[in-house]
C-alpha cells in the first residue's frame, strides 16, 4: 500500500489511565497527539484524547470507527458539565442503594455519555450471585431521564483502579490508577518464581486480589531459573557431589548443601548436574 492511500489512524483515550483506541482520522489530516475529540463507541458519543499516531495501522475485522470531529471549546465545557454531575449521581446510587437493603453492591462511579443521553454507573459486588438490582436500575432511571441508565459491575482490580488511593506496597499511588493501562494475568507460581512470601500480606493488594506487581519482573526470574538446576538435584562441585538447596536467580549463584554438611555457594559455571545413576556428568541447563 503506497503512503497516499495509508490511513490515518489515532489512539484515543477516554480516561487518565485507560485504554487505548484506534479510530480512523484520514478525513482530519491536521489532527494531532493532544487534540480533543468527539467519536461514537458502542456506549454512546464520547469525547476522549488523542495520545499517539498509529504509524502502521493493521485494519481490524470490519475496520475502524471515524473520528467525528476535533472537539472545540463548547464541547469540552459540555463534557465538564455533565462530568460536575457524577458525584451526585454515586451519592444518590448508594443511598437508594441502602433503602433497597442492597449491602452485596458497593457503587463506585458514574460516567455521563458526552452528549448525556447515556449514563453508566459502576458498581463492584463482593459475593459471586447474582444481585438483583431491577428496583434499583428503575429508581435510577426515573431520577436521571431522559438518559438511558445503565447499571454496570467492574471487578475488584477496577474497582481499586477507580477508586486509588495508596498502594498496598506503601505507594502513595496505586500501580493501576498511575500507569496500568490493562490488567495481566497473575499467579501464586509468579510468586514461588521469585523467591516472595506466599502470606497474603505480600502477596495481595488492596482490591484482594494478587498484587499486579507479581508479573513486573516473573519473565526474567524464569529466565534467570532456566539456567540453573532445581532444588534437590544432585551436582558436582569443585567440593565435591552435592545437593542444591537453593538458589538465587538474577545473580546466577547455587547453595549446595554437600556430603560434609556445609552448605557452600557457587556460581553456576563451577557446578555440573549429575544424571540420576551418576554414570555421567551433563551440563548444569541440561533437562
Amino acid at each position: 500500500m503506497s503512503d497516499a492511500a495509508q490511513p490515518l489512524v489515532v489512539g484515543i483515550r477516554f480516561s487518565k489511565v485507560g485504554k487505548i483506541y484506534h479510530f480512523e482520522a484520514t478525513h482530519l489530516p491536521t489532527i494531532q497527539v493532544g487534540d480533543h475529540v468527539v467519536v461514537e463507541t458502542t456506549r454512546g458519543w464520547q469525547l476522549g484524547e488523542v495520545v499517539l499516531m498509529v504509524p502502521d495501522p493493521q485494519m481490524p475485522e470490519g475496520g475502524w470507527r471515524a473520528v467525528e470531529r476535533i472537539a472545540t471549546p463548547r464541547d469540552l465545557l459540555q463534557r465538564q458539565s455533565w462530568k460536575d454531575k457524577e458525584p451526585e449521581v454515586v451519592e444518590t446510587c448508594k443511598q437508594r442503594a441502602a433503602e433497597l437493603k442492597l449491602t452485596q453492591i458497593k457503587v463506585v462511579a458514574a460516567e455521563y455519555s458526552f452528549d448525556g443521553t447515556r449514563l453508566t454507573i459502576l458498581f463492584g459486588a463482593d459475593t459471586d450471585d447474582k444481585v438483583e438490582l431491577k428496583s434499583l436500575r428503575q429508581d435510577m432511571q426515573r431520577i436521571y431521564t431522559p438518559a438511558v441508565v445503565e447499571l454496570r459491575q467492574i471487578g475488584p482490580r477496577d474497582v481499586a483502579k477507580l477508586l486509588c488511593g495508596m498502594g498496598a506496597c506503601g505507594l502513595e499511588t496505586r500501580c493501576c490508577c498511575k500507569f496500568l493501562m490493562d490488567f495481566s494475568s497473575i499467579s501464586i507460581r509468579m510468586a514461588k518464581e521469585q523467591n516472595i512470601s506466599l502470606t497474603p500480606t505480600e502477596i495481595t493488594g488492596m482490591c484482594g486480589r494478587l498484587r499486579c506487581c507479581l508479573c513486573y519482573e516473573y519473565a526474567q526470574y524464569a529466565e534467570a531459573r532456566a539456567g540453573l538446576p532445581k532444588r534437590n538435584k544432585r551436582v558436582l562441585t569443585p567440593h565435591g557431589e552435592g545437593k542444591v538447596v537453593d538458589v538465587s536467580p538474577l545473580a546466577g549463584k547455587v547453595m549446595v548443601l554437600l556430603l560434609d554438611g556445609v552448605v557452600r555457594t557457587y556460581d553456576k559455571s563451577e557446578i555440573k548436574l549429575l544424571d540420576e545413576s551418576k554414570q555421567e556428568v551433563r551440563p548444569e541447563n541440561a533437562e
